[in-house]
């Protein structure tokens, strides 16, 4: 496997936020992701996007924007898996990249949202030690919505 930083525009990452959103939608309905996201959080030093391949094929992506409700903060978007990669280790290793590339730049805590239809993300978190925070952003409201932070 290899990961690599993107930017969000990028072809593969493009294509894979576009997988993303459409299981979003196959779990959901709606547009799969209201949450407004402009493509230049993601660049650096405020922020990243990365790109696992397995196979010389895209396998999956995710990203981390700054948090400005929380000093040092980041917040992860856009995590996906190719479901032919589900299972191989790609979204750990992806979770673990995205760290990593927060840390470097001085980030101490990584927080995200999903979603109770979401199961095997749910499992990720809380085998990557994520511990469940209160709900924040777009849907802190929503009945579903499962928010997890950890601290770097």
């Amino acid at each position: 496997m290899r990961i690599e930083r993107v930017r969000y525009t990028s072809p593969a990452a493009a294509a894979l936020v576009s997988a993303a959103l459409a299981d979003l939608t196959g779990r959901y309905g709606g547009d799969g992701d209201g949450t407004p996201v402009d493509p230049a959080q993601f660049d650096p030093p405020g922020g990243a996007f990365l790109v696992a391949w397995l196979d010389s094929r895209p396998a999956g992506c995710g990203g981390w924007r700054t948090h400005h409700g929380a000093p040092a903060t980041a917040e992860i978007k856009r995590m996906y898996t190719v479901p032919e990669a589900r299972g191989r280790g790609v979204a750990l290793a992806l979770l673990r990249a995205l760290e990593d590339s927060a840390r470097a730049v001085g980030y101490r805590r990584m927080i995200l949202e999903t979603g109770y239809r979401q199961p095997e993300a749910i499992a990720l978190y809380e085998k990557a030690d994520y511990v469940r925070i209160p709900d924040f952003g777009h849907y802190k409201d929503e009945p579903g919505v499962r928010s997890f932070g950890r601290d770097l």
